[in-house]
């Protein structure tokens, strides 16, 4: 597939997420900030700005959110600048474009160059968006063919839609409102698929969980991961016999600390060593750092569909080093049951 035609695709996926998302988060932003009496609106509205990525003047109101992250075509973060970058790049990739899809874009973004957006109120103008793209989507799903381009809108798409449920988990993590997950969940139109799910569990780290892990929710982190990486599995077929070999597994990384950090035996670095066993205090805190990403993933790894009964603890160089010298640890017994050291030796 030409470059120009698969990054055309692959930008209308992002642009139409975007706006969609960034729909959702203003929102639900809006309504809260109208609905609760006692929220710090000026605190509320630099957060948005800063986790959307957009830098905020000294003094921030609701009219100033909505320019920089509704009308502004000159912000990439702006709804407007991602239905203009949609219209582009279906532009660009005409050819290859449904005739259906390219009306349905080129039909939302006339209306709103011609202003339409603007007369509406924000509520109105926002359902409306969310309905656009979801039109557009919809159209994109039931007339494009499943080759390499299809995949190349998926993938951006995707990718658009981690990242947008990223910023939401960022900014709910960030703020000290009793309400900030809830926001969250509804910014993700997730409030629902959770309250079915949690019933009368509604925690914060429930409601992180839901977001990042729950694989039946279509716009929760991992459940879009498995679909970039079912894109990834079309678009480089010359890893497929890689590919079959880690099929079934999951892949868990972990840092640990370097240099004297890690191995220096001073009193100072014994502080939250405690918990580590009898030899808590010989100045290996990088090992320890590996025992302890083990028991996170003895403890979580069933959450992503791993199996804490068949763990591989693999290695290159030094990390090969520190996985042979796990052997012999009493600290990691019965956290890992299969080696692979790979350019490295004790």
């Amino acid at each position: 597939m030409l470059s120009r035609i698969a990054e055309s695709l692959y930008w209308i996926g992002r642009y139409l997420e975007r706006a969609e998302d960034t729909a959702r988060i203003l929102d639900v932003h809006l309504y809260l900030t109208v609905e609760d009496p006692l929220a710090d609106t000026q605190a509320a509205a630099r957060l948005l700005l800063s986790v959307m990525g957009v830098p905020a003047p000294e003094n921030v109101s609701a009219s100033i959110v909505m320019q920089r992250l509704c009308y502004d075509t000159g912000s990439p973060s702006s709804i407007l600048a991602s239905l203009k970058g949609a219209r582009e790049s279906a532009r660009r990739s005409r050819e290859t474009v449904p005739t259906e899809m390219w009306e349905s874009i080129n039909t939302t973004w006339h209306a709103v160059q011609q202003g339409q957006l603007g007369t509406m109120r924000p509520a109105v103008a926002f359902r409306w968006v969310r309905e656009r793209c979801a039109v557009i989507t919809a159209t994109a799903d039931s007339t494009m063919s499943r080759d390499l381009g299809w995949h190349f809108l998926v993938l951006g798409r995707c990718l658009e839609r981690i990242d947008m449920t990223a910023r939401l988990i960022e900014a709910a993590a960030l703020t000290t409102s009793g309400a900030a997950w809830s926001t969250a969940l509804r910014s993700a139109g997730a409030h629902h698929a959770f309250v079915q799910r949690a019933f009368d569990q509604d925690s914060d780290l429930e409601s992180a969980e839901f977001l990042l892990l729950n694989r039946l929710f279509p716009r929760s982190v991992l459940a879009t991961l498995d679909t970039v990486i079912e894109a990834l599995g079309v678009l480089e077929p010359a890893y497929d016999s890689e590919a079959d070999v880690v099929a079934n597994a999951v892949v868990v990384t972990a840092n640990y600390r370097l240099d004297v950090l890690g191995y220096l035996q001073l009193p100072a670095l014994h502080a939250g060593n405690n918990g580590s066993g009898g030899n808590a205090y010989t100045g290996n805190y990088a090992l320890l750092d590996v025992v302890q990403a083990l028991r996170f993933v003895q403890g979580n790894i069933a959450r992503f569909g791993g199996n804490a009964g068949n763990v591989t603890l693999m290695g290159q160089s030094a990390g090969a080093i520190n996985a042979l010298a796990l052997l012999t640890a009493p600290q990691a017994s019965g956290l890992f049951h299969k080696l692979v050291p790979i350019s490295g030796g004790i």
